[in-house]
């Protein structure tokens, strides 16, 4: 409703960015994200081989399921079931923003969820940031192959300065709070105090993020409640379906639950930051492609939270006998 009734502001606050990354939100992110990053303890990060089955099936459920499955699910709603109610031209850019949703996993958000879910923070930040050089590798290829556009390119500059905004930057800082504060107060001071005292800044920059997210398409959230709800149908099936993939594998697997939480949730999420710049770039920030891009937004978080819940009601179920033996990936 800010961003309906009050456009001037609206177009003020999105005209500060740099590189297509809005420079309020990422503001309000590093504050999110810095409790988040405070608990990250860096040597399990060089600890790859321990988890390399997590990673293993991370990768395999965000590159050769996830963007293929959206893509199906995308073609099987709007191309068959709603292609009768929804205008011709409109059901293709929808089908194309959805697309270009589920080509890339989750990044800063997944450490959002996982700290939520007291899962383990360390393992989402391994994820993330493997994740995010495959980016780099594999967007562009399958985004082309998946909507048939020799043309489809990824914004570099967006891409990068994303990462260091949302992860580098405040990790940075988070590391730098660690070691002075254990060299001065000790890890159990910066454990049972500084921490505990900081939790609450992730909740209230998750807010205030939404806010700032919604208020720049405020216009397009109001104006097409209709198509936002038939839009909303199947991103929320797609991502149900993904967490469920994640939730039996890694209980299949054997991965226990502060790693399995993570991994159920990485795929789930998407990097909405990369799909807003990619679809703004290519076809224009009034476009039905970023109409979708908007919904999967606005359906993302309390859905993820959801998600969440459920990862904690069945933690008892992650809790697995090491003297049995675990399946290989």
């Amino acid at each position: 409703m800010i961003g309906y009734f009050f456009p001037s502001l609206s177009t003020s606050l999105s005209e500060i960015e740099f590189a297509n990354v809005s420079l309020p939100i990422a503001i309000v992110l590093l504050m999110m994200m810095y409790p988040i990053m405070l608990k990250v303890k860096y040597s399990e990060l060089l600890n790859f081989r321990k988890n390399a089955k997590v990673m293993a099936f991370t990768l395999t459920l965000n590159w050769a399921v996830q963007p293929f499955m959206m893509a199906f699910i995308a073609w099987l709603f709007m191309g068959v079931i709603f292609s009768s109610i929804i205008p011709e031209k409109l059901h293709k850019e929808y089908m194309m923003g959805m697309i270009i949703l589920g080509l890339a996993p989750c990044t800063a958000m997944t450490l959002v969820w996982t700290y939520l879910a007291r899962a383990n923070v360390s393992c989402a930040l391994l994820q993330v940031s493997i994740n995010d050089i495959i980016i780099l590798i594999l967007y562009v290829p399958i985004g082309a192959f998946l909507l048939g556009a020799t043309g489809f390119s990824v914004p570099l500059d967006t891409l990068f300065v994303s990462i260091l905004l949302y992860v580098a930057v405040p990790l940075g800082l988070a590391a730098l709070t660690r070691q002075v504060t254990i060299k001065t107060k000790g890890e159990e001071w910066l454990e049972t105090h500084l921490i505990e005292r900081i939790d609450k800044i992730t909740p209230i920059g998750l807010l205030i993020t939404l806010v700032l997210i919604f208020i720049f398409q405020g216009d397009k959230i109001i104006n097409f409640p209709f198509h936002l709800i038939l839009i909303a149908i199947p991103l929320v099936l797609h991502t149900y379906l993904i967490f469920s993939i994640g939730y039996f594998g890694s209980k299949k697997l054997r991965i226990p639950y502060p790693e399995a939480a993570p991994t159920a949730f990485i795929g789930a999420s998407n990097f909405f930051e990369l799909a807003v710049a990619v679809s703004t770039i290519l076809f224009g920030v009034n476009s039905g492609v970023t109409l979708a891009i908007t919904v999967g937004v606005l359906v993302e978080v309390p859905v993820m939270l959801s998600l969440v819940q459920i990862m904690k009601r069945n933690k008892a179920k992650f809790q697995f006998d090491v003297s049995e033996p675990s399946n290989k990936f």
